[in-house]
């Protein structure tokens, strides 16, 4: 019996099917089933007296529910990079029914490229990592509620660096008697400086959960080796180790760069050469976090108390591999900020950061994974 491929456009309350047997030139059939575990299951389950099924779906909002259900019934369940699907210029026509028959024949055709499928918990512990990574955000944005609405009433902190301790306690006496707000002003700022008040509480509860869950046995080897380098503590060494999970399924350091899209964009042909900014197709919450500890590198050298307890207990090749990167990621820095903006040299720093990283982890398990 051969393989019966089908491809699965997945919306909230329905799903399309394309079944397209391995031998056949068209699909024997497209038709729509509702998003349901019942119905979904009695179809396939009929679709697989004739052969065993091979499907597939985009990764998208669905999640990994829908995979995980069909593993449990017996199918095979691809999860598919919906960034790296073939497309045609030509077409110009997209729907449901089209998406499900091309997923199921370039999926019979080989042409398609998996997702990592993590377990429940890696990604409970993932999306969890991911919540302080919204809160942060969500925090940036009340600081610009602040700062606009005071800059609009004149209201300009001047005696130093802004969000240190004294801008925070100039702020608070902004709500007191003696401010300069007054009346409707003086309410307005206090909601926004609730609000804002709020969100670090939020953000301090979270860094204490995560601090608390960088222990567990499936991600502690990986974030304790991570924080060996400088720039990753708790939060970054988290992102890297939730995110990527298993290192060792990079073959080289330049894949886990491409994963990353920190590798640059070319348009080569014939004798012309072009090569352009970084591609920012992969995984932008590494990206971000690895670029934020590249900034490190533009000082000097150095194993501060923080980074030297960090270190402690790990082996000695990882912390003489941690002082090597800093060695020659701080040369590359300065020599990259020496001819180009420092945003390009930190980029670029990064990049090289990742080929550090990917050499000390190739010998930490990652967390338990589904195939996919």
């Amino acid at each position: 019996m051969s393989n019966i491929y089908v491809g699965m456009d997945v919306h909230q309350r329905s799903i399309t099917l394309a079944v397209l047997p391995a031998g056949a030139a068209a699909p024997t059939a497209v038709e729509q089933v509702p998003n349901e575990p019942g119905p979904l299951r009695r179809r396939l389950d009929r679709l697989a007296e004739a052969g065993p099924l091979q499907a597939c779906y985009e990764a998208s909002a669905a999640g990994f529910v829908l995979q995980r259900a069909l593993t449990a019934w017996g199918h095979a369940c691809t999860v598919i990079a919906p960034s790296l699907i073939p497309t045609k210029p030509g077409v110009q026509r997209k729907h449901d029914r089209y998406d499900a028959v091309q997923l199921a024949r370039l999926f019979r055709a080989g042409e398609l490229t998996a997702v990592r499928v993590p377990d429940p918990a890696a990604e409970a512990l993932r999306d969890l990592v991911r919540c302080r990574e919204t809160i942060q955000r969500e925090l940036l944005k009340s600081k610009h509620y602040l700062l606009k609405f005071l800059a609009r009433r004149g209201v300009v902190y001047r005696a130093g660096t802004l969000w240190t301790l004294p801008h925070l306690a100039w702020l608070e006496t902004l709500t007191r008697d003696g401010s300069p707000l007054t009346g409707d002003d003086r309410e307005t700022f206090a909601e926004y400086w609730a609000l804002f008040q709020y969100k670090r509480e939020r953000r301090l509860v979270l860094d204490r959960r995560l601090a608390e869950r960088s222990t567990a046995p499936q991600v502690a080897p990986m974030v304790q080796r991570l924080q060996c380098f400088r720039g990753l503590q708790v939060h970054a060494a988290m992102v890297l180790a939730t995110e990527i999970g298993d290192w060792r399924r990079f073959t080289s350091p330049g894949q886990l760069m491409a994963y990353l899209g920190l590798v640059p964009r070319e348009h080569s042909s014939g004798g012309r050469e072009w090569r352009g900014g970084i591609t920012k197709a992969g995984n932008s919450h590494c990206r971000h976090v690895l670029v934020q500890a590249a900034w490190s590198y533009r000082h000097r050298p150095k194993v501060a108390a923080a980074l030297r307890a960090r270190q402690r207990h790990q082996p000695a090749s990882i912390v003489a591999h941690a002082w090597k990167a800093q060695q020659r990621l701080h040369t590359l820095f300065q020599h990259l900020s020496y001819r180009k903006e420092t945003k390009i040299a930190a980029v670029a720093v990064a990049r090289e950061l990742v080929g550090f990283l990917w050499a000390v982890m190739q010998d930490v398990p990652g967390p338990t994974t589904g195939a996919a």
